[in-house]
């Protein structure tokens, strides 16, 4: 199972990535891990966003994180609010440094610092506010049954 891929402490530094990254955006940010992707890998994130109610948010601004290791498959994908205001190519670099992580089997790492430079980027179209409540649970949700 997937759930097992990843030590406590690592699954503990990608919910805490999340925090952080969380403190410089009111954009929302789940991940999700499976051990398959039965599918196309974006059909596939696009109904695990909407099984997590991602598409809810006030803002419309949720990244999901979608990770199927076994196949070795991901996808990072906003939601309308956030793809209506960032340019075109917006995900390239965070793609391309969690993927130079994962080639060395550092599924956390590639998470957590994809998961950080998120944070960092969405901050300019969606900065934090002092009355920003978290829409969505920081943790990790894994498996195909949600």
């Amino acid at each position: 199972m997937a759930i097992n891929m990843f030590t406590e402490e690592q699954k503990a530094g990608i919910v805490n990535a999340i925090k952080e990254a969380e403190l410089n955006t009111s954009g929302e940010i789940r991940v999700h891990i499976e051990k398959n992707c039965p599918e196309d890998v974006l059909d596939r994130a696009a109904f695990i966003f909407e099984k997590l109610k991602m598409h809810k948010t006030k803002l419309r601004n949720g990244v999901l994180f979608y990770l199927a290791v076994k196949d070795r498959k991901f996808a990072i994908l906003g939601d309308a609010g956030i793809n209506a205001k960032v340019p075109e190519g917006f995900w390239d670099n965070i793609k391309d440094t969690m993927l130079n992580h994962f080639k060395n089997g550092e599924f956390a790492r590639g998470l957590s610092e994809g998961i950080k430079m998120t944070g960092e980027q969405l901050k300019e179209h969606f900065p934090w506010k002092s009355d920003d409540v978290n829409e969505l649970s920081d943790e990790i949700s894994f498996g195909n049954k949600i």
